[in-house]
């Protein structure tokens, strides 16, 4: 059916498809949420942080980001139910497995290329706005019980992880 034109209703329709699924760089925090059987970050050939099993958590934050979109992060990351039950169901939480965190800030998780081939990064918050952004992430998450390590903000970090599963989430909050 190569070539056929779309009747008006289904241009609607595939518009209104295309809208639900379009990538919002305006609104939301967003994270890569990673389970992890273990997972280190190294700054300059020194671990700076480090967790055994629970998430490796890549963190982007863009211009409208708030206090209480890092408050709903860090809750969404404690309870997210990612782990395996006994009966081998995705049914528990960082806080059921008594999972650490390793928070990573990554202002190119913001990254567009929809046009060209260099990616552009302007949807991505300033560091003076991110980097309380990503602490407050990682204060909570400590706060609500979690064991919290972080990279170093605006560092070139390497990050060694063994994915679990592989189990990978992303989620705008």
């Amino acid at each position: 059916m190569v070539g056929v034109p779309l009747q008006p209703t289904e241009r609607v329709r595939l518009r209104e498809v295309l809208d639900m699924h379009r990538v919002r760089h305006t609104d939301r925090m967003r994270a890569v949420i990673q389970r992890a059987k273990r997972a280190s970050v190294t700054v300059d050939g020194e671990i700076v942080g480090e967790i055994g099993e629970g998430l490796c958590v890549l963190v982007g934050v863009t211009h409208d980001d708030t206090a209480d979109q890092a408050v709903k992060l860090a809750e969404k990351l404690w309870k997210l139910r990612i782990f395996t039950d006994d009966e081998g169901n995705m049914n528990r939480s960082a806080a059921d497995v008594d999972g650490q965190v390793l928070i990573i800030s990554q202002f190119t998780l913001y990254g567009d290329a929809r046009k060209g081939n260099r990616p552009s990064f302007m949807a991505a918050a300033r560091p003076e706005q991110a980097e309380p952004l990503v602490e407050a992430v990682a204060s909570k998450l400590g706060d609500l019980g979690a064991v919290v390590a972080t990279g170093r903000f605006g560092a070139d970090m390497q990050v060694d992880l063994i994915n679990d599963g592989p189990v990978t989430i992303v989620i705008d909050i």
